[in-house]
């Protein structure tokens, strides 16, 4: 089983994140408290400790006021198209 927390995929995800949040001009304890949850989990999302699934991705979405879709291309273009489960 391959894995896919730190694939390129992964790390294009999480660098979307963080992009999108700096251009929020947020911090990752503001959008924390728009997400309800502890500023360690923002921490470890964006550092890629963590994977999210598609609903966090749209709540994180939603939080950082940009369209989920846009998020998830950028992690889908650079997926290697032999990338296993």
């Amino acid at each position: 089983m391959a894995k896919t927390i730190r694939s390129s995929g992964h790390e294009a995800l999480r660098v979307a994140l963080v992009a999108a949040r700096k251009r929020a001009g947020l911090t990752q304890a503001e959008l924390a408290i728009r997400l309800k949850c502890h500023q360690s989990f923002v921490a470890r999302v964006e550092s890629g400790q963590r994977r999210i699934d598609v609903i966090e991705l749209v709540i994180l979405a939603r939080a950082l006021e940009v369209d989920a879709s846009r998020i998830l291309e950028t992690a889908e273009q650079a997926t290697d198209m032999n990338h296993q489960i």
